[in-house]
């Protein structure tokens, strides 16, 4: 049986560097997902933010949920859900512009904390991009560029509990999908597993490690890499026993950020010819937002039918 893709990032500065760097390119082709250690995060930053995470939902969030749950009557459902997921949520933004003080219930140390902690994992997604270009064989600094629109990526986090389900085998904790936008930087709960992704027609764990940052590519990546690297179908399940924390950051292009294959690497398989749209980023979150529980390859065809539309700029690379 296949080992999830667990990567030592110190391994890097070593001998090891280049079968670890292989790691990393066989995880992007054949997995979509990879987990890290050594990421440079430090462990008691991470305790702080996990803390902070279970305590806020434990005084802001768990009675909002509890009531609703009483609301839809989700104690007591007889067949599948397939139109709601059994999680706890809010949203930040860190860039272009953070969001973070308008956030009501948020205390100053955890504000403080989660404005470090994105600070830290923006500089991890940059460090992964040029790592990816790298094994792609395309410039340094090509992939942040392509995210740079007129005012930088955007990047933001998605916090979420997931509570104890009395019927797990009804309602999922979130959906199967795959994700819209570039880079996706998760802090998993080490403790309370539940994280699932498709692979060869099977679900198969992430598996959850202590002080761990799991990787995932969005839809973006698969776009520019002409679909070397592919974006995959992954979920949560609900557990009934343990509440499940999820804090992902999502490195995203800019809204007006102008997205297509590049042409490096089109121009490496000639055989096989650009396959994947030119699109505006915003306009394929529009779309999106509707489909996010779908299949992505009407997206995709969705967006060609509205190519020609497309100022294509050149991306000037430093």
């Amino acid at each position: 049986m296949e080992v999830f893709p667990v990567i030592d990032m110190e391994k890097l500065n070593g001998e090891e560097r280049a079968t670890t760097m292989d790691m990393i390119k066989d995880a992007c082709e054949n997995w979509g997902f990879f987990e890290l250690m050594n990421h440079g995060i430090s462990v008691e930053l991470m305790d702080t933010v996990e803390r902070l995470t279970k305590e806020h939902y434990k005084k802001c969030m768990e009675e909002r949920f509890k009531e609703m749950v009483a609301s839809k009557g989700l104690e007591a459902v007889q067949s599948e859900i397939d139109d709601l997921d059994w999680e706890s949520t809010f949203h930040l933004r860190h860039l272009p512009v953070s969001n973070m003080s308008e956030i009501p219930d948020l205390e100053e140390d955890y504000r403080k904390a989660m404005k470090e902690f994105a600070a830290k994992l923006e500089k991890l997604a940059e460090q992964l991009l040029d790592l990816l270009c790298e094994n792609l064989g395309i410039e340094k600094g090509y992939l942040k560029k392509a995210f740079y629109g007129s005012k930088g990526p955007t990047f933001g986090t998605k916090v979420s509990n997931y509570p104890p389900c009395p019927r797990p085998e009804l309602i999922k904790g979130l959906r199967a999908h795959t994700d819209a936008g570039g880079l996706i930087l998760l802090f998993q709960d080490d403790k309370v597993s539940g994280l699932q992704l498709l692979k060869d027609g099977k679900w198969v764990d992430v598996p959850p490690l202590k002080h761990s940052i799991v990787i995932n590519i969005g839809d973006q990546l698969e776009v520019i890499t002409n679909g070397k690297y592919k974006s995959v179908m992954h979920r949560v399940i609900a557990q009934p026993d343990g509440n499940r924390m999820s804090v992902a950051s999502f490195y995203n292009p800019g809204g007006d950020a102008v997205i297509y294959p590049s042409p490096a690497l089109v121009e490496k398989e000639e055989e096989k010819k650009q396959v994947y749209p030119k699109f505006v980023f915003e306009d394929y979150m529009k779309l999106y937002a509707g489909l996010k529980f779908q299949a992505k390859e009407p997206r995709f065809e969705a967006m060609k039918a509205v190519e020609s539309t497309v100022n294509l700029g050149p991306i000037v690379t430093v």
